[in-house]
């Protein structure tokens, strides 16, 4: 790994076997990263970093200033949420399998005695896990009205970086497990997004045209997912 520094802004160079640049800025701390072809030297690396500066800058402040949540410890009257409604969380302990079931205010979490905060915290994870994968295909066909592509398959994964992210090749989707815990329509917004890439790679006028197009409160959606305080977690590199 190689180190270009840009005045007080260190950025990690990795050269792989790939054929494009690619720039990542990484929470919570903002740390740069450019994975490079093997081929690239570094002056045209760090010319190209150059030409990005004000862009890392811009989500390094966003990063800064993101509110996150207080660490959870998976205990009674918790608060956790669901596409963007608050619940409490209520633990009972039963001598069964371990499930989740939501109520009017409250998501009860059923986990056998002495199970500890991580297995409670897998537990409630795995259940947003299984309420997005219930959603999603019914969203994707709605979308496919309205969106002349085919999705050929979307799945949930957790992402440090990403609300979202698409093959455009293979036609498959992925969505952040974080998504779970906003409103419907940060999803439906990231969903419109992916797919339109399905359209147009590059997020150029051609790519704006289309998403007003199918989704013409985008901004809005948009403007309320980076509102909405992400998860804490302990990033580790």
């Amino acid at each position: 790994m190689h180190i270009i520094r840009l005045g007080d802004i260190d950025v990690d160079v990795v050269q792989k076997d790939i054929k494009n640049l690619h720039l990542s800025v990484y929470p919570p701390t903002g740390r740069v990263h450019i994975s490079a072809p093997l081929r690239m030297n570094l002056e045209t690396i760090r010319i190209f970093a150059i030409s990005k500066l004000g862009w890392i800058k811009k989500q390094q402040a966003k990063l800064v200033n993101q509110k996150r949540e207080a660490p959870r410890e998976y205990i009674s009257r918790e608060s956790h949420r669901f596409l963007g409604k608050r619940y409490l969380l209520k633990i009972i302990e039963h001598d069964a399998p371990p499930k989740v079931e939501i109520k009017h205010k409250t998501l009860e979490m059923y986990v056998r005695p002495n199970t500890d905060t991580p297995k409670r915290h897998a537990v409630l994870e795995e259940w947003y896990r299984q309420k997005l994968k219930e959603m999603l295909p019914e969203l994707i066909e709605k979308l496919e009205k309205k969106i002349p592509v085919r999705v050929a398959e979307c799945r949930v994964k957790k992402m440090k970086t990403k609300w979202g992210t698409c093959n455009v090749d293979a036609r498959r989707i992925w969505v952040n497990l974080e998504l779970a815990k906003k409103p419907l329509h940060c999803l439906e917004y990231i969903l419109v997004h992916e797919m339109t890439h399905l359209l147009e790679r590059h997020h150029n006028s051609r790519f704006v045209d289309y998403m007003d197009h199918f989704l013409p409160q985008w901004r809005s959606y948009k403007d309320d997912l980076n509102r909405y305080p992400v998860s804490h977690i302990d990033w580790k590199y």
